[in-house]
């Protein structure tokens, strides 16, 4: 069905809203003029700050801020010593990065295919993934969904490899009574613009292991033995060591002046983010998709994208002329994810069949991700809901046609 046959000539709004809105307020501008007028913009002591204030909300040990969550992640396999040779298991159904960087240490990712209803890795299926040659595991928090981390956990312990969270959609998430970032070995954060917490890029590393956080430290830093801020500081002193051969991936007070506000602010806007995700539940379950599974008593879904599904099966439209439809309308909308397996490099390097991950392969076809941020107003939120309620509630039923015919 041609996503012309249910446009009107009146759009739901007439703004465009765009997919992925920050919610950025007075606070963050003055704490960004604030940095700009002390003269100290590169890493210093905002970012020193953020750092411990994101360390004390998740409850960690210790927290590193980077400069992006890939960095985070590629950071952290290089610390457990993961390079050639070497597999990690992870899920297709992500965004590249998460497998762009075991690829960039040397190693090889492994696919497992999703549980259909969480989007989350499958831990059923890891196990029969697991070589002589598996080194850890890199479960996704899709969406914001804490994974089965018990299941995960145990079968990392029996075998003996390492887990590294990316935890790029799940600040604020909890697991069984425990905040995510503080249950792998390592957990990798994000702040891109369209993330729970903003810096515009960045990202962070969060570990109970001392030795792993001085290391990433150093490595993010050029392998230089002291910061720029605590050599040139007032209690400073210039000379420094490079100690080995690092990396510029380090976080600036520009980016962690935003990230202050952003942060204090958090618990607020997923409160926010809780009555939206209810509003479109509510409004949208007489709708023919698959709306996002129910989130059990004993986790906190950290509400990152509210993401569902066409039922291609019963609907006679698809995807991508529901999107098309909703831009019409003056609404984004977003794919989270096509699935890696799916995509030109890595079909083509691993030889992957479309089939092979049949689950992945499932939601990579049919879903969509709304407008989600704490920035929407009510208004905002009806536009969005009167906008798929009229696309969808025109579309052709499949069992229908069958039955005229």
């Amino acid at each position: 069905m041609k996503s012309e046959e249910i446009f009107e000539n009146r759009p739901a709004r007439e703004n465009y809203l765009v997919f992925g809105k920050p919610e950025l307020l007075r606070e963050e501008i003055d704490e960004v003029i604030a940095t700009l007028e002390s003269g100290w913009i590169g890493t210093g002591p905002r970012v020193e700050k953020f750092e411990e204030n994101f360390r004390s909300y998740v409850g960690v040990q210790h927290a590193v801020a980077v400069n992006s969550c890939t960095a985070a992640l590629y950071l952290s396999l290089l610390e457990l010593g993961i390079g050639p040779g070497n597999e990690v298991i992870t899920s297709p159904f992500t965004f590249a990065a998460t497998a762009n960087v075991v690829i960039h240490v040397g190693a090889k990712p492994v696919f497992v295919d999703i549980d259909r209803s969480t989007q989350n890795l499958d831990p059923a299926l890891i196990e029969q993934a697991i070589t002589a040659n598996t080194k850890a595991i890199l479960p996704i928090h899709y969406a914001g969904r804490p994974c089965d981390m018990d299941s995960i956990l145990d079968i990392a312990r029996q075998h003996d490899l390492f887990v590294v969270e990316d935890a790029a959609h799940a600040i604020g998430a909890e697991y069984k009574g425990r905040k995510v970032g503080t249950l792998g070995d390592l957990t990798a954060f994000s702040f891109y613009a369209t993330k729970n917490v903003v810096t515009g890029e960045g990202g962070m590393v969060t570990t109970h292991n001392s030795s792993y956080a001085d290391n990433i430290r150093l490595k993010s830093m050029h392998g230089i033995s002291k910061s720029a801020w605590k050599r040139i500081s007032k209690t400073g002193y210039p000379q420094y060591e490079v100690v080995l051969p690092g990396f510029s991936f380090n976080m600036t007070d520009l980016e962690a002046a935003i990230g202050l506000p952003q942060l204090a602010r958090l618990e607020s806007n997923l409160e926010r983010r809780e009555a939206i995700w209810l509003a479109y539940d509510e409004a949208f379950q007489d709708l023919p998709v698959y709306l996002p599974a129910p989130v059990p008593s004993n986790i906190r879904h950290a509400r990152h994208l509210y993401t569902f599904l066409i039922d291609t099966d019963l609907v006679d439209i698809t995807r991508e002329e529901v999107a098309i439809a909703l831009a019409k309308e003056n609404i984004g909308s977003g794919v989270n994810f096509i699935s890696l397996h799916l995509q030109p490099y890595y079909r083509d390097a691993y030889n992957f069949s479309a089939d092979d991950f049949p689950n992945a392969l499932f939601a990579s076809e049919r879903t969509l991700s709304l407008p989600f941020s704490s920035a929407l107003s009510d208004a905002d939120v009806e536009d969005v809901i009167a906008a798929l309620r009229r696309i969808l509630g025109r579309v052709r039923l499949k069992n229908r046609i069958q039955t005229a015919n």
